[in-house]
């Protein structure tokens, strides 16, 4: 599922980004890669989506949300 579309709360796993090499390598370098997990802290709509990686907290544009795909994988 996009990511756009999930829920405050949820914790997800990053399946693939649907987009170029300099989204993916920028969001690489932030913590998610393929298979990274994050909770959604805040689904901003409209507005940005504030997420949790590890122990960082990150501030996705609707542009960037819409390119990012995946699953739910449980409370944890």
């Amino acid at each position: 599922m996009p990511l756009a579309i999930a829920g405050s709360g949820e914790t997800l796993e990053l399946v693939d980004v649907h987009g170029g090499l300099g989204l993916r390598r920028r969001l690489a370098e932030m913590g998610l890669g393929p298979g990274s997990r994050f909770t959604v802290e805040t689904c901003g709509r409209p507005g940005p989506f504030v997420i949790r990686v590890k122990d960082s907290r990150l501030i996705l544009g609707q542009s960037t949300v819409s390119r990012i795909f995946a699953r739910p994988c449980g409370h944890q």
